[in-house]
């Protein structure tokens, strides 16, 4: 059971595709989606090279900031989660439409719209899939729980770090190591002198949301290394030419061995509000699968709109 939350929340921040396909047409969880790219770059005519992205990936603080932020404003957060069987035919779907307030010291949470269909729950009334659970924690709970509280970046933890500091590492500070997750902790290490030679890094310029100038940095996987090499395929990050914050992530990640397999992506972007950042879009997609255990297919897209900032 500890083992299989623990790869939960490693998988949770990537998608959903059949384990050995390359990716089922669901959510789309791509950031490169939402940006008219102009072209490739050199980044040295920019006076930038990779390691510049890299150190300001690992300095990053806006992008988990911007999470912090929603406790600022009220909103509207439209939530579709589907699950699907094994012939990869949804099954169960869900779908909330929610107005959040933040006034004060009070969260309040008011269901515009609540619909749910076919086989999700147990007996109990739990959810069948701890995809689905897990979802519940990070984005109906996030919002008045410790989930975003604290002014840090979650860190790289120790032994004991708790199952949500790991989620808040792998979704925040991607690239870094995960302690505590077995076979695979090295794995989310990319920037490791053991990793690098394993990636390719690559460059581009556009527009993103119509309006503001980005640079794409993708880090993507070399042809000639072996599927057991790495485990993020790819790791997408957009970032503001004029101020280099981070407005977009993109993770790509697969593994298969005797104790696991997984293939799934995922994606969240950001805007701007009253000068602020706040996340607008989050989808996913993916499955996993650990022997004696049944395997988990779900997707979800999420929508932030409609911010209104409110009294402290």
């Amino acid at each position: 059971m500890m083992i299989k939350k623990l790869l939960l929340i490693l998988l949770l921040v990537t998608g959903f595709g059949n384990v050995n396909a390359q990716q089922i047409d669901r959510f789309n969880p791509d950031t490169i989606k939402t940006i008219q790219l102009d072209s490739v770059i050199n980044i040295k005519s920019h006076k930038l090279n990779a390691q510049d992205f890299i150190d300001a990936m690992l300095a990053d603080t806006s992008f988990y900031k911007a999470f912090r932020n929603m406790k600022r404003y009220a909103f509207t957060a439209e939530n579709r989660i589907y699950t699907y069987d094994k012939k990869n035919k949804v099954n169960g779907k869900i779908y909330r439409k929610l107005r959040h307030s933040n006034n004060g010291k009070n969260h309040k949470i008011d269901y515009i719209a609540k619909q749910d269909s076919g086989a999700l729950y147990k007996k109990n009334g739990k959810y069948q899939l701890y995809t689905v659970e897990m979802f519940d924690y990070i984005f109906m709970n996030a919002y008045n729980s410790d989930f975003v509280a604290g002014d840090g970046v979650p860190g790289p933890g120790g032994k004991n770090e708790s199952y949500k500091d790991k989620l808040k590492t792998l979704i925040f500070r991607p690239g870094t190591k995960v302690k505590g997750i077995p076979f695979i902790s090295g794995k989310t290490e990319i920037f490791s002198p053991d990793m690098k030679q394993f990636y390719l890094y690559q460059f581009a310029r556009g527009t993103y949301l119509d309006s503001i100038p980005v640079y794409r940095f993708k880090i993507i996987q070399k042809p000639s290394s072996a599927d057991g090499d790495v485990m993020i395929r790819e790791l997408t990050t957009i970032f503001d030419t004029r101020t280099f914050q981070i407005l977009g992530r993109y993770i790509d990640m697969k593994f298969n061995n005797l104790f696991v397999g997984f293939n799934v992506q995922m994606n969240i972007e950001l805007n701007r509000f009253n000068g602020e950042l706040l996340p607008t879009k989050i989808s996913y997609q993916g499955n996993w699968d650990i022997p004696f255990h049944a395997e988990e297919r779900a997707s979800f897209l999420i929508v932030h709109k409609d911010y209104e900032k409110e009294s402290p």
